[in-house]
């Protein structure tokens, strides 16, 4: 049987986050492992990762590792991303996600046509921007992360002002992870596809793989009109 290449990618884009050597079982499971040092979660977390049916888990020390593993062993793969079940079996004092995790090839890619709207490209750091990210709030501005792209910022503008927004930061094993971000009024036009469909479309002209990492609906619906395919989740976990 054939391996998704999207898959193969993926997963060795978090194997290499983890820091240390793990894998992802072909035949499903959890694999937990130590990794102080882990880029799958933020430091002393335990980072959770599923993707096609197979999960690695990183703790920060050995003793997490064997709450951890003895923990995750009386839930199903597909639950061990899971907020609500990870907390039926483990003491958590917070949690960040889950977010699903969607990727697209340059075949599945669906671009949107920019119609009678002027898609601009701007610099990461530039202004404007900046001005995008206050009228969003803090809290939808950090999921987008544009402060942090290394791409240009694909842009659309309303009477001078920004109100879309999207680009990419560039991850490890030549991963583009998008973020994209409207103003609150200007949501539901389109402009989230429009903008996201430009940073994807110069992800894939670099030779790079798309990331999409959504924790809503709203965001879902987007990655899946562009032609991404959710191929599993995330979740990070401070045990209490």
């Amino acid at each position: 049987m054939s391996i998704d290449p999207l898959l193969i990618r993926a997963r060795g884009l978090w194997e290499n986050l983890a820091s240390v050597p793990v894998s992802f079982a072909p035949t499903g499971g959890v694999s937990v492992v130590v990794s102080p040092e882990s880029g799958m979660c933020p430091s002393g977390w335990v980072g959770v990762v599923v993707l096609g049916g197979s999960a690695i888990v990183t703790a920060p020390s050995e003793d997490a590792a064997v709450t951890v593993r003895n923990a995750l062993a009386n839930l199903p793969v597909g639950a061990v991303a899971g907020a609500d079940s990870v907390r039926g079996v483990l003491s958590v004092a917070r949690v960040l996600g889950p977010a699903a995790l969607a990727y697209v090839s340059a075949e599945g890619f669906r671009p949107v046509s920019a119609g009678g709207l002027t898609v601009e490209q701007l610099p990461g750091e530039h202004p404007d921007l900046r001005a995008l990210e206050k009228l969003a709030g803090g809290q939808d501005a950090d999921e987008a992360g544009l402060g942090e792209i290394t791409s240009p910022a694909f842009v659309v503008r309303e009477v001078g002002e920004v109100v879309a927004a999207a680009g990419y930061r560039a991850w490890p094993s030549r991963t583009a992870h998008v973020g994209v971000l409207t103003a609150p009024q200007w949501r539901g036009q389109g402009l989230a596809q429009l903008t996201g469909s430009g940073a994807v479309a110069h992800a894939l002209a670099a030779g790079l793989l798309p990331q999409w990492r959504a924790r809503g609906p709203a965001s879902r619906r987007v990655a899946l009109a562009l032609g991404f395919r959710e191929l599993g989740a995330q979740l990070s976990i401070e045990l209490a």
